[in-house]
């Protein structure tokens, strides 16, 4: 994980918690010293610099992120150093549509855009009723709402959901209990909370009926 401000801090302690090994990479003193004993490793180093990455062994990863956000050089510059290291997957936020462009041109494999999925994300939570969204690529979303009024008291197989609204439930949860599969025989309830696949318009009309 190199650069550890709350993006790359976040993520790096999410990889912890998933017991996931982390070197953690910042020019940043006191951002090392807050994490030491936090992370598997930690360390202080420039990682625009080939020799300084190949010391502590960066070469030798299979994953890596450039999380640095506000130096657009030296995100470029580590990230093109990724590359060349010929590491399998570099993962890169990109601060911009421009920043984005010229790290898919370096050919890293997975560019990211944090604070614009999460505007994006919030957004949509705002907006209409769903509980939670999720947006992929190609047009398709999954979106945890509550159920309409006209699917409710009927099993899937008889509410025409697909055709009508053009998703797929494809989980419910009762109160009280924990998410499972929806099957055709599955009868939604009132309080019941479902989670819905489908293209991300579709998603999106079907968590604002009522």
């Amino acid at each position: 994980m190199i650069g550890l401000g709350r993006f790359g801090r976040a993520l790096a302690l999410e990889l912890i918690d998933e017991e996931t090994e982390v070197l953690g990479i910042d020019e940043n003193a006191e951002v090392v010293q807050a994490l030491s004993g936090a992370l598997t490793h930690v360390v202080r180093a420039d990682s625009t610099k080939e020799d300084a990455l190949r010391q502590l062994g960066v070469h030798e990863f299979e994953r890596a992120v450039v999380a640095i956000g506000t130096d657009l050089e030296a995100s470029i510059l580590t990230a093109s150093l990724l590359i060349s290291f010929g590491i399998e997957n570099v993962w890169a936020k990109a601060t911009s549509e421009a920043h984005g462009r010229i790290l898919d041109q370096l050919g890293v494999h997975h560019v990211v855009y944090p604070e614009h999925d999460m505007g994006q994300r919030v957004a949509h939570l705002v907006r209409g009723r769903m509980l939670d969204y999720i947006e992929f690529e190609d047009d398709f979303a999954m979106v945890k709402t509550n159920p309409p009024a006209d699917i409710i008291g009927l099993p899937l197989s008889n509410s025409a959901v697909r055709t009508r609204h053009g998703i797929t439930v494809v989980a419910i949860k009762r109160p009280g209990e924990g998410f499972t599969y929806a099957t055709p025989e599955t009868v939604v309830e009132a309080d019941d909370t479902i989670i819905v696949a489908g293209r991300t318009r579709a998603t999106e009309r079907f968590s604002e009926l009522q």
